[in-house]
């Protein structure tokens, strides 16, 4: 099967224009392991219409990462100032740590009419659907068993043995909230569950209530005002 392309997922008028839309937050969520990295990426590598959220942090930044492409790295003190301001989606602490999601940032890729990819947790998600609801396509990503889980945890080779039990610890608590997300793909093959999300961005674009040039479209073509 020929996967859709980015542009054969909008519509376009008689000229190849696409007929304009507001853009939409598409939220991936995953215990660890399960895929939801690898699945990010390639959506982000295969469609130029779709942004990933950068989010801010007051961590200090590490040796490789660049400010405005991996995070925005802010003191306390304007971390502080933007929650108090409302200027984030949602916002939470990680450790010693605080990261959040700058509301205008969001704002302006979906009035442009591109969609925002989001890499966060459960309770990422249920801020973003207190206050974007609308907006927001929620998408939670399975693993066939708790076996295969552990064994792709391990199969990396990234983390020590103590760290591999916390994340399945920790598994079975963000497993619990398949329930609160919009679609669930349970990514038993990489291939096939890239192709489901590609499938679920390609439906939601294409939703009436998006889609916001489409009644300047018809209306055209009956010869209306």
């Amino acid at each position: 099967m020929t996967a859709l392309t980015a542009g054969a997922a909008l519509n376009v008028d008689h000229t190849g224009r696409p007929i304009r839309r507001r853009g939409l937050m598409l939220v991936l969520s995953s215990p660890s392991g399960a895929g939801k990295s690898t699945i990010s990426r390639a959506l982000l590598a295969d469609d130029p219409e779709l942004r990933l959220s950068v989010s801010v942090t007051t961590r200090p930044k590490r040796a490789a990462e660049v400010d405005g492409r991996d995070y925005h790295f802010i003191s306390l003190e304007r971390y502080r100032e933007m929650v108090e301001r409302d200027e984030l989606l949602e916002h939470a602490r990680v450790f010693d740590n605080h990261y959040g999601t700058p509301r205008q940032q969001v704002e302006n890729e979906l009035s442009a009419g591109r969609d925002v990819l989001f890499d966060i947790d459960w309770q990422g998600t249920q801020q973003l659907a207190d206050k974007v609801a609308r907006d927001l396509v929620r998408v939670f990503i399975l693993p066939p068993s708790t076996e295969e889980l552990e064994r792709r945890l391990r199969a990396r080779a990234q983390d020590p043995e103590d760290v591999v039990q916390r994340r399945m610890a920790k598994a079975a608590d963000e497993m619990s909230h398949w329930a609160e997300y919009d679609y669930i793909v349970v990514n038993t093959d990489v291939d096939q569950a890239i192709a489901r999300v590609k499938a679920i961005l390609t439906a939601e674009r294409l939703r009436r209530d998006r889609q916001i040039g489409m009644v300047d479209f018809v209306n055209a073509m009956r010869g209306e005002e």
